[in-house]
C-alpha cells in the first residue's frame, strides 16, 4: 500500500497576497510602456564602471556598500549611518515595514498608489489602510489624519504617486507630517522625484514645480520621517536594481536587521557611484523624459482621454469603464501600457517615436469613431 505525499502548507496569510505582475513585456517592433523604464540605454560611463567589475564577480559584493553610501552621505550632508540600500526601493519599503511594523499593526497609504505596498504589508502580518485619493487623485491627507489609530505604525507617502503622478505640495506636506504622532513612521517614497522639477537631485531644466514637498528637507526637521529613492527610473539601473533610504538612526539600524543579506550586487553598486558622476548628462536625458511625458498627456487629452497632468515619467488616464477601450486601442497601435481593469491605464513617457506610435494608435481611433458617425447620420 502506497500513502498519498502531502505537500507541507504554505502561510496562510499569503493567501491575501497577489503575486506581484512585472509590467508587460512587448512584441518585437512594439514600444513597452509598461513599466516606467527609461527610455534611454545605459551611460557610456556606467557600462564602463560595470565592465570594470566583470572580473570579480565570483566574490561576494560588500553589503555595506561603503562606497555609495558614503558618496550619498556626503551629497546630502547626513551621517551615513542614516542611509541604508536595497535591490530597489520596494526593497527599501519592506525593510521600513518589517522594521517598524508586524502582527496587529497598521500600514497606511493612499489608493491607488504603489501596486506592493499592500502585498509587503500582508507579507509582514501587518494590515493595510488604504485612504481613497481624492477627485483629483491626489493624496487625501485629511482623510488619512483621520484615519491613524493606535495601531498606527507607518504612513507611506508616494510623491509624486504611482500610478497617477500627482504631487503633494511642500505646505501640505509639512503640515502634514507636523500632524502625524512621532511614534508613527512617515516613508516619503520619491521614485519618481528627478521628473517633478525638484533641484535637490538634479538641477534639470525642465523644473515644473520647484514648490513639492521635499522629502530630505521633511527628513531634518522631524524624528519620524524616513525618505525613499532609487536609481531604477531616471538612472536607468532598472535591470541592476540599486535604491536607497535615508531614516532616522534606529530604523536604519532595523533595516540592516532584516535587509536581504548581499542584496544589492558589486555590479549596482558600481553603477550607482558612475552614475552619481554623471549628472549633466542625466539632467540632459531628464529633460527629454519630460518633454515627452507632457506631450503624452497632450496627446491623450486631444483624443478625449481624461489624461492626468503628470509630474513622474508616466501618465495616468482612468478611463474607469473604457479602460479596456483604451488598452485595445494602444496594443493594437503597437503600445503596451500597464492597465489596471475597471479604473485606468497608466503608460510611460518613452521616445519621441514611442509617442509617436501612441499618437497614431489614438488617431485610428478617432477615425474609426468618424467612420461610425458618418454611417449613423447616413
Amino acid at each position: 500500500m502506497t500513502t498519498q505525499r502531502q505537500t507541507p502548507p504554505t502561510n496562510p496569510r499569503l493567501d491575501a497576497v497577489p503575486a506581484y505582475k512585472q509590467g508587460r513585456s512587448a512584441p518585437a517592433g512594439a514600444s513597452k510602456l509598461s513599466s516606467n523604464e527609461s527610455p534611454h540605454p545605459p551611460l557610456p560611463s556606467v557600462v564602463s564602471a560595470i565592465a570594470d567589475r566583470l572580473g570579480s564577480i565570483h566574490r561576494y559584493p560588500q553589503m555595506a556598500a561603503p562606497e555609495i553610501i558614503g558618496r550619498l552621505a556626503a551629497r546630502y550632508g547626513v551621517d551615513p549611518a542614516l542611509v541604508t540600500v536595497g535591490a530597489g526601493s520596494v526593497e527599501l519599503a519592506a525593510q521600513l515595514i518589517h522594521a517598524v511594523a508586524g502582527e496587529g499593526d497598521e500600514v497606511m497609504f493612499a489608493w491607488r498608489s504603489f501596486e506592493a505596498y499592500p502585498s509587503l504589508v500582508r507579507i509582514a502580518g501587518a494590515t493595510p489602510v488604504m485612504v481613497p485619493l481624492d477627485a483629483e487623485h491626489r493624496h487625501d491627507l485629511d482623510a488619512m489624519l483621520a484615519a491613524i489609530t493606535d495601531r498606527t505604525r507607518l504612513i507611506f507617502v508616494c510623491n509624486p504617486n504611482n500610478p497617477t503622478g500627482t504631487v503633494v505640495g511642500a505646505a501640505e506636506l509639512e503640515r502634514f507630517v507636523a500632524a502625524v504622532p512621532q511614534d508613527v513612521l512617515v516613508v516619503i517614497d520619491e521614485a519618481y522625484v528627478h521628473f517633478d522639477g525638484s533641484t535637490y537631485f538634479v538641477d534639470a531644466a525642465s523644473a515644473t514645480d520647484p514648490e513639492r514637498g521635499a522629502g530630505l528637507e521633511l527628513f531634518r526637521r522631524h524624528p519620524h520621517v524616513a525618505v525613499l529613492h532609487t536609481f531604477s527610473k531616471a538612472y536607468g539601473l532598472a535591470g541592476l536594481r540599486i535604491g536607497y533610504a535615508i531614516a532616522p538612526a534606529a530604523i536604519a539600524e532595523a533595516q540592516r536587521k532584516v535587509a536581504v543579506p548581499f542584496g544589492v550586487t558589486d555590479l549596482a553598486q558600481a553603477a550607482a557611484v558612475a552614475s552619481l558622476d554623471a549628472q549633466d548628462e542625466l539632467a540632459v536625458r531628464i529633460g527629454e523624459v519630460v518633454v515627452q511625458r507632457d506631450r503624452l498627456h497632450g496627446v491623450l487629452v486631444a483624443a478625449g482621454w481624461p489624461a492626468v497632468a503628470s509630474e513622474a515619467n508616466f501618465v495616468w488616464v482612468p478611463a474607469a469603464e473604457r479602460t479596456a477601450l483604451l488598452d485595445e486601442l494602444l496594443h493594437a497601435g503597437g503600445v503596451v501600457a500597464r492597465t489596471f481593469p475597471g479604473e485606468g491605464v497608466r503608460i510611460s513617457a518613452g521616445s519621441a517615436l514611442d509617442i509617436d506610435r501612441v499618437e497614431a494608435a489614438l488617431a485610428a481611433q478617432t477615425i474609426l469613431t468618424a467612420d461610425v458617425r458618418e454611417e449613423a447620420t447616413a
